[in-house]
């Protein structure tokens, strides 16, 4: 067994958890609210942008150019390719995707954010495939077994976020990553490998708390906006 399926199996819980969640339900039966698909959106535009970073940070501790051209790929992958869902929760929510855009972070997706940040300022660049690996993967999964389990329609109003994410494109980057961390797994100490599935394991469970996010709207205990007026 490979060190990404380890990690898969140890993971499988979080995975399960994910696709069971109440978000992902709301997606396949189309009764996601407007409220939860904008805040979806706003922190997710953000979260993507830190996802670039990852990827620049990367590529200054790439050792070859196929690894720096691999994530310059990727880097625009993001920002060309992976607003289409984000258009889609639009069109439903009734919004236009650039009055979503600039918004603070909301607790999970700060949080998510800077462990992602943490690891790549500081860890190797498999700690860095393994913090990133769990986005792709989960809704590489989520989007097959969406397809598998309710077979959309172009009538159903999140057939493109599902088709995407059920793409070849993403399976394609997910088994490209596994690659990756598998070739670093078969060199690295034990010690960095432990670090590597803490990275693999937190990230995964942090997908879950974005879907929670969302679906919760999720906010401070005390709105920013209100802090900033105490001061």
């Amino acid at each position: 067994m490979s060190f990404t399926e380890k990690l898969r199996a140890k993971a499988e819980p979080i995975f399960e958890a994910n696709y069971r969640h109440p978000f992902i339900r709301g997606i396949a039966d189309g009764s996601l609210k407007p409220e939860q698909l904008i805040h979806y959106v706003k922190q997710d535009f953000e979260y993507l942008n830190a996802y670039v970073r990852v990827y620049g940070l990367a590529i200054s501790k790439c050792a070859n150019r196929e690894d720096m051209a691999m994530f310059q790929e990727k880097i625009g992958f993001v920002l060309n390719s992976e607003t289409h869902p984000h258009h889609n929760f639009c069109q439903q929510a009734g919004v236009r995707y650039e009055q979503l855009q600039g918004y603070p972070l909301a607790p999970a997706a700060h949080h998510y954010i800077r462990h992602m940040l943490t690891v790549a300022h500081e860890g190797t660049l498999g700690e860095i495939f393994c913090v990133l690996l769990p986005c792709p993967w989960i809704y590489w999964e989520i989007g097959v077994r969406l397809t598998e389990e309710i077979r959309p329609t172009e009538d159903h109003p999140y057939y493109d976020w599902i088709s995407f994410y059920a793409s070849e494109r993403i399976g394609d980057n997910t088994r490209h990553l596994c690659r990756k961390i598998d070739e670093w797994a078969e060199h690295a100490q034990e010690a960095e490998r432990s670090r590597m599935e803490e990275a693999f394991m937190l990230s995964a469970q942090m997908e879950y708390m974005f879907w929670d996010m969302a679906y919760h709207v999720q906010d401070w205990p005390i709105p920013l906006g209100a802090a900033a007026a105490v001061k």
